[in-house]
């Protein structure tokens, strides 16, 4: 299956800069910035529930190594087509490996501060209103994609939802604004089984301090140092100044 095949079946559009988010015209550090996010959203690490996590994070992997390389790119805009047969889009390309490359390590203070600076930003209200409208209003999947987010944050993400709704800058779908309590109250517990699972990890791990969330980062950071450590990725596309490489071979079609 061809990659434009691929984001058909596991992004419901064929559109690379769909399945990105941002426009045909976007620069190359949009394009970069739009794929750290959505990958953040589909990484196995991240989306244990997901049983496609891993395909997708491999096809956006593919997605940004198309969009970042210049040459690619362009016989993408004209022709709506992918060298299936690229280096950037090998099957057998460690994906994991290559975010490394593109994304270097950061600390954990990073993390923390990137959650401080950009929640409230127009840039996440932007970002929650693509969630919205990605979604159609369903509330378990915006708050289950949602960056520096927890259960603690939905009435906020309502909130942006419902002011954008009033705007008129995104449609209302009634899967939003008629949610039923029972769908509200299940997703509540879910969250506070994914609560009592942290605390218990937090028990273990000896955690008992106030700087307990630094403290289990940090732990899982040395817990894995030989493994891919996505959980400590959230900031490095700010940092990222490398990109993709061409090559050249057979052309899948849009």
């Amino acid at each position: 299956m061809g990659l434009l095949e691929q984001c058909e079946e596991l992004f419901k559009t064929s559109n690379l800069y769909e399945v990105l988010g941002v426009a045909k015209g976007a620069s190359d550090a949009e394009v970069r910035r739009a794929y750290y996010k959505v990958s953040l959203q589909v990484h196995p690490d991240r989306a244990p529930d997901d049983r496609r996590a891993t395909e997708k994070f491999q096809a956006l992997g593919k997605v940004y190594a198309v969009l970042s390389d210049k040459e690619q790119r362009a016989v993408y805009d004209e022709q709506g087509i992918v060298d299936e047969e690229s280096v950037s889009v090998d099957q057998d390309r460690n994906w994991e490996e290559y975010w490394r490359l593109l994304f270097p390590k950061i600390t954990v203070e990073d993390i923390l501060n990137f959650e401080k600076k950009y929640k409230g930003t127009e840039e996440e209200r932007q970002d929650v209103c693509r969630l919205y409208v990605q979604f159609e209003g369903d509330m378990d999947q915006i708050m289950g994609s949602a960056l520096c987010c927890t259960h603690e944050d939905e009435p906020r993400i309502a909130a942006i939802i419902q002011g954008a709704i009033a705007a008129g800058d995104v449609p209302t779908f009634r899967t939003f604004t008629h949610e039923s309590d029972k769908k509200k109250k299940s997703r509540k517990r879910r969250a506070d089984k994914e609560q009592k699972e942290a605390e218990e990890m937090q028990k273990e791990m000896g955690v008992n301090s106030e700087d307990s969330l630094v403290a289990m980062l940090k732990q899982r950071q040395k817990s894995r140092e030989q493994g891919f450590d996505s959980f400590l990725s959230d900031l490095e596309a700010k940092y990222s100044k490398k990109g993709g490489k061409a090559g050249a071979g057979k052309k899948g079609k849009k």
